[in-house]
């Protein structure tokens, strides 16, 4: 597996090694040894797999603490999917980085605790599927606006689906302003 470190600490895109022949291809989607050694953590609580037709965007969600870490991979068609820093004390708060996940790449994204998270569906239909390091806790969900000015994320997606929970999402000076009113 070849790990690419992104700008922001700790957020990993992960390419696994691919054997193919004429039956198909197989590869590793998780290895305990091999993760660890890149910095992904070992343990995961809950996996998730969610379908979604083109121009959904999902996003931009996250839950308070403990927060959850996610490894994020595309199985069917392909997404366009981005983590922001969202730690109080890191130098790239507010921050986005993005990379197209595909069933054609296999590539992983790793996110850690501490980023919000969101992807675009850009093929007809996506299948992805994502280990979490925590169990989901509805209290414990949060989210951004997906289309805030501040973070300027250029979305690959003209008229996006979205649900009404996230049209509802605070921007990110509204949540920053809110967890300075609660410390």
């Amino acid at each position: 597996m070849r790990v690419e470190r992104t700008p922001l600490e700790g957020l990993l895109i992960l390419h696994p090694e691919v054997f193919s022949d004429a039956r198909g291809f197989f590869f590793e989607s998780y290895n305990e040894e091999k993760f660890r050694r890149a910095g992904v953590p070992t343990l995961w609580a809950q996996d998730n797999h969610a379908r979604s037709v083109r121009g959904t965007l999902r996003g931009l969600h996250f839950q308070r603490g403990p927060g959850q870490a996610k490894l994020v991979r595309c199985a069917r068609g392909r997404l366009w999917d981005v983590a922001v820093d969202i730690r109080p004390d890191s130098p790239t708060l507010g921050c986005w980085h993005a990379v197209e996940l595909s069933e054609d790449n296999k590539t992983m994204f790793f996110i850690p605790v501490g980023f919000a998270h969101g992807y675009a569906v850009l093929s007809d239909v996506a299948e992805t599927l994502y280990k979490c390091s925590n169990i989901y806790v509805a209290e414990l969900e949060d989210g951004l606006r997906w289309d805030d000015p501040d973070l300027a994320i250029p979305w690959p997606v003209e008229q996006p689906i979205i649900s009404e929970r996230d049209r509802a999402a605070p921007s990110f000076r509204e949540y920053l302003a809110g967890r300075r009113a609660s410390a």
